[in-house]
């Protein structure tokens, strides 16, 4: 059986061409990218033991391995730090049999009123998992009339992989179901991974699993919407992490003046209320 470890190092191997790293092209062979004897020989580690990292028969590489693989894979920063967390949550995978309760939804009193200190800007506290915890109206406005609010308790990333109203909601469905897919492997607990994405995976399907597997970190760039108002709008992303609380305050910011007008209109549309954090 695999471990996100081996599958991560497995997935980046098969989609780097030998010539990108300055390696000869031994020709026609079965499966794309480097081959395990290429990595080892750069990395400076038998193949044997790459195969078994691969496979998830070594679940504890040393940092001094998992740099050398780094390197020699050339990851960016951010691949870098998903390898870093992958080795941390394979070498002390959950092994109970029992499933988890789902995590907690509380919000610091503290976190709260800075969020307040946003409106009217367009802002919420999530988690890893997607869970909406808090909201600004603006955000409530901007969000109107797509479905991800409708549920008693939000959870962004079950929404762009069950509801079909995301995939017209978000103008780059496929890169926002990445990015979602993704933070996934940053969750509070590897508990509470394991909880919500058994949940999901039965509701998602083979889509949803294909992304979660493929370990590619993604680029995140503007988000661009198509509201159901009919205006399209481009938000850029601002992200305070909150460690302690595995939450994240988001800001989305208009990235031009047509967003600017089209947000202010819609903040026009009654009612959205205020400032809400959700139980």
């Amino acid at each position: 059986m695999g471990t996100p470890l081996g599958d991560f190092i497995r997935a980046k191997r098969d989609s780097i061409q030998p010539q990108s790293l300055g390696l000869p092209d031994h020709g026609r062979r079965r499966a794309p990218g480097l081959r395990r004897s290429d990595l080892a020989g750069r990395a400076g580690i038998s193949v044997e033991y790459l195969t078994r990292l691969e496979q998830g028969r070594d679940r504890n590489p040393s940092v001094a391995v998992v740099n050398a693989i780094a390197d020699a894979l050339s990851l960016d920063s951010s691949e870098r730090s998903h390898l870093r967390y992958l080795t941390k949550i394979t070498g002390g995978e959950c092994t109970a049999h029992t499933r988890p309760a789902p995590p907690p939804r509380e919000l610091r009193p503290s976190v709260l009123e800075t969020l307040s200190l946003l409106e009217p800007g367009i802002a919420m506290v999530t988690n890893r998992l997607g869970d909406v915890l808090a909201r600004t109206s603006a955000f409530e406005a901007v969000t109107s009339g797509s479905g991800l609010l409708d549920s008693g308790a939000p959870n962004l990333t079950h929404y762009v992989f069950t509801d079909p109203r995301a995939r017209t909601f978000f103008a780059d469905w496929d890169a926002v179901a990445d990015e979602q897919a993704f933070d996934l492997w940053l969750g509070p607990s590897v508990e509470d991974f394991e909880w919500f994405t058994a949940e999901l995976a039965s509701a998602a399907g083979d889509d949803f699993t294909r992304r979660m597997n493929r370990h590619e970190v993604p680029r995140r760039g503007v988000l661009r919407l198509d509201h159901p108002s009919g205006c399209g709008l481009r938000l850029r992303r601002e992200t305070l992490d909150l460690p302690s609380d595995s939450q994240q305050l988001v800001v989305l910011l208009p990235a031009d003046e047509a967003t600017t007008q089209a947000v202010d209109r819609l903040r026009g549309l009654p009612p959205h209320g205020h400032l809400r954090a959700i139980s």
